[in-house]
């Protein structure tokens, strides 16, 4: 018989044995729940530079071993990209956070950060107003990220949001993790500093600076290689871009524009956005030059009246607006021209109303984006004038100029009948799956029968009908 003090010894062994491999157990349990925690949602709202932003944030996080993740429900962190551009723009934001409490009540790990310009803009304020938020970061400040993520605690809140004269993201290589793999943005500036009265980019976005072109277009060049067929190419303002290396190198959004159209033939080339007074005869000279150079330019008026465009501080008047309008037209026939503009801003009169009418009547834009002012804060606006036209009279304004560009698109939409146009397919129709859609030159959207055509090539589109929106083709040739 064993005496009973070995039995107590071997008793204690095994329990302290079995303690170790508890202690292990425990070691590993955190190290996989670490592990695990790394799946990042990304919900991007706003212009196509936020989207370009999301792309860069997602190639940060990947390559600190976070995943990107499709499915909102399976997320450990959630990211919103924010705009900040206009008041409703910046509530559906704060609609969409009381949303994630539900989510979040169910995942107690689960956190939110805001990235963008909300989050430039509001800074701590706004974790202090919306307590399911954990850490906001400002649009220079996205290389913290995984740092962040990687320390961020249950009872702690962070936030980066200094911005930066230098940053520019140009040796990352985005992931295109939301995107059909034809089309592409690439960000070539960062910032602005034009300081237009009504809005808030330059305090959101910095002052403005300019991507390496050899980036540019080592960027357009791997988008190639992967297949895809069309960059756009962004800037807050883009014909301001003007890269300088000591005294000799300088490269200006022309010659940019040519060195990417060299790039492939196959790649169609974009850009947006263009501010009137920097708009040059020399860009239109190599937009003819290249066929592959999109024969569309987006150019915002905001206001066809002097008295208005002076107190938004745009630099230009209606006549320079006209005399480039009438450039594009020299240069490029065919070019189709879309732009901005806004209703009721700071003491816009019957008179001033009417004179954006004219210019839209002048001009007849292909498409516009239309919108009521917003009064943002910490604008020239918002420190200096007054918004005293009242919001049933904006509303009114407004759907004068919507109802007018509707009338324009239809009939240059339908001038496009029986015209033929090498289409870019993009994808299929949303109405039909036996329907493919894609775009022009021109960047108006033509929908066709899918026949043996897949997303990815081109056709040649024979235009039979329309909307004003929307033209309806057949296919009559692909390569």
């Amino acid at each position: 018989m064993m005496p009973v003090y070995q039995k107590a010894f071997i008793y204690i062994f095994v329990e302290i044995e079995y303690f170790f491999v508890f202690l292990q157990f425990i070691q590993s349990s955190k190290v996989s729940t670490n592990t695990l925690k790394n799946k990042v949602y990304i919900e991007t709202y706003g212009c196509q530079m936020n989207l370009a932003d999301s792309e860069i944030v997602a190639s940060l996080l990947a390559k600190d071993s976070y995943t990107i993740e499709k499915d909102i429900n399976q997320a450990d962190f959630i990211l919103i990209n924010t705009c900040a551009i206009r008041d409703n723009a910046e509530q559906r934001i704060r609609k969409r956070l009381r949303e994630l409490k539900a989510l979040q009540r169910g995942r107690q790990w689960l956190k939110i950060g805001i990235l963008g310009c909300m989050a430039e803009r509001l800074k701590t304020q706004l974790m202090e107003e919306e307590d399911n938020v954990s850490f906001i970061v400002g649009p220079d400040a996205y290389r913290q990220l995984p740092q962040m993520l990687d320390h961020i605690k249950d009872d702690e809140k962070m936030a980066e949001t200094l911005l930066s004269e230098t940053e520019t993201y140009d040796d990352i290589e985005p992931v295109r993790y939301d995107t059909n793999g034809i089309t592409a943005y690439i960000s070539i500036m960062r910032g602005c500093q034009n300081y237009c009265a009504y809005c808030v980019v330059p305090y959101t976005r910095g002052r403005e600076r300019s991507r390496d072109p050899k980036t540019i277009v080592a960027e357009a060049s791997n988008l190639v290689a992967k297949g895809y067929r069309e960059v756009t190419l962004l800037g807050q303002n883009v014909n301001s871009y003007r890269w300088k290396n000591g005294e000799s190198e300088i490269v200006g959004f022309p010659q940019l524009m040519a060195m990417v159209a060299e790039v492939s033939p196959l790649l169609r080339v974009r850009f947006a956005t263009s501010h009137p007074k920097d708009l040059s005869d020399e860009l239109l000279q190599v937009m003819a030059k290249y066929d592959n150079i999109c024969k569309c330019i987006h150019l915002p008026v905001q206001s066809g009246s002097t008295r208005m465009l002076k107190l938004m501080n745009r630099h230009y008047t209606p006549e320079w607006y006209l005399d480039r309008i009438g450039a594009i037209r020299r240069y490029l026939p065919t070019c189709s021209i879309t732009t901005d503009v806004i209703a009721g801003f700071c003491t816009e009169t019957e008179e001033d109303h009417q004179a954006t009418l004219d210019m839209f009547r002048k001009v007849r834009y292909d498409y516009a984006y239309m919108f009521k002012f917003s009064m943002r804060p910490n604008t020239y606006a918002a420190k200096h004038l007054q918004d005293d036209v009242p919001d049933e009279v904006k509303t009114r304004r407004l759907e004068e100029i919507i109802a007018l560009q509707g009338q324009i698109a239809l009939e240059n939409n339908q001038k496009e009948i029986g015209n033929t146009y090498e289409v870019l397919i993009e994808g299929v129709s949303h109405r039909s799956d036996q329907q493919l859609f894609g775009r022009n030159s021109q960047n108006k959207v033509i929908v066709f029968e899918r026949g043996d055509l897949q997303p990815g090539q081109y056709a040649k589109v024979k235009v039979l009908r329309c909307t004003s929106a929307t033209l309806i083709g057949e296919v009559v040739g692909n390569k």
